[in-house]
């Protein structure tokens, strides 16, 4: 096998010599500085190629091939590509120049040199690099905590690039994922903005981002209960975590408690506070604070307290789940009373 493709290309080199020959000779006479010849250039895609053959006065034809399609003949150019031209300095260079380089340029160029004692020929293999590019990437979504997610981020380039995840918050570490990131049974504590990285030390690497939200049910995560002497002004608060936001109610007792001229109900974002004017011996007791989102309910018992009576109002919450209290938040919720 090896003995005929020698043979073979012996063969078309003999035919493309035999068409040098028809070439005319404007071309001044010079010959190819062998030792100059490069075998790889490797270029960057949009960039100028220059691929160099050097000359001297022993030579009487000279053309440049891109696999068997002549480029040039002398200084005739026989290629219709705009970019393609020559490069000769000092009658001592016959190099091609191609600008804005793409990827259908890759391949073998060769200097084809006609002397009288021999053709010689100097071959050079053009490689092309292209810059990581993310063509496609996971859409933001919103998801429940526990539910199994894939995210994917496709690349190209060449060399075909590598690609990295991390999620940015808080600590921003790599984490164990290519084209698609899994992640079984997805936390609250994963949500965020997760960062695709596609690199192959072309050029700069190619990032794009996805948000992912994740939703789970309310947890009472701090509560304040209130001790306040007759007269005064009492606040309770209660502050929770859940996404989406949620929805939040106070209870006395088996009353659900409204806006009125003594009691203020005031929420902001994931808190909410219960403040009760010119307190009399009557509003001291417990509270319950209850919030749910459509994904749960939960509550928690505060205090309004004499002074003295020694109980702790920075202690943690209290949490009940007591049947009535679950039913009849679910049916606010959805009834919106």
């Amino acid at each position: 096998m090896q003995v005929g493709r020698k043979s073979c290309w012996r063969q078309l080199q003999a035919s493309f010599f035999r068409l040098l020959c028809l070439i005319p000779t404007g071309f001044p006479v010079r010959s190819v500085d062998m030792q100059r010849a490069t075998d790889n250039i490797t270029i960057r895609q949009g960039d100028t190629a220059i691929i160099r053959c050097y000359v001297d006065d022993k030579v009487s034809k000279v053309a440049w091939l891109n696999r068997s399609n002549i480029i040039f003949a002398g200084q005739d150019k026989w290629s219709l590509d705009p970019r393609v031209d020559l490069v000769t300095k000092g009658q001592l260079e016959y190099s091609l120049r191609i600008q804005k380089v793409d990827v259908y340029d890759e391949g073998s160029y060769t200097c084809s040199i006609q002397t009288k004692q021999q053709p010689k020929t100097s071959q050079v293999y053009l490689i092309v690099q292209v810059p990581a590019s993310i063509y496609q990437v996971s859409n933001d979504i919103t998801v429940n905590e526990g539910s199994n997610v894939t995210l994917s981020c496709l690349a190209n380039g060449r060399p075909d690039p590598a690609i990295t995840w991390r999620l940015l918050n808080p600590s921003a570490e790599p984490l164990d994922g290519e084209e698609y990131l899994d992640i079984i049974g997805i936390m609250r504590t994963q949500a965020g903005r997760y960062e695709c990285k596609a690199s192959n030390d072309v050029a700069t690497p190619d990032v794009k981002y996805v948000n992912v939200i994740v939703n789970y049910p309310p947890t009472i995560k701090k509560t304040q209960s209130s001790e306040t002497p007759v007269g005064r002004n009492g606040t309770l608060r209660c502050e929770v975590t859940a996404v989406p936001t949620p929805e939040f109610e106070w209870y006395r007792d088996d009353k659900r408690l409204a806006n009125t001229q003594s009691i203020t109900i005031q929420t902001s974002g994931t808190t909410t506070s219960l403040t009760i004017a010119n307190i009399t011996e009557e509003d001291y007791g417990n509270y319950t604070c209850v919030a749910s989102n459509r994904l749960g309910v939960q509550n928690a018992s505060l205090f309004l307290y004499r002074p003295g009576t020694g109980r702790d109002i920075n202690g943690s919450a209290c949490v009940s789940q007591s049947l009535w209290l679950l039913l009849a938040s679910f049916a606010c919720l959805f009834l919106k009373c």
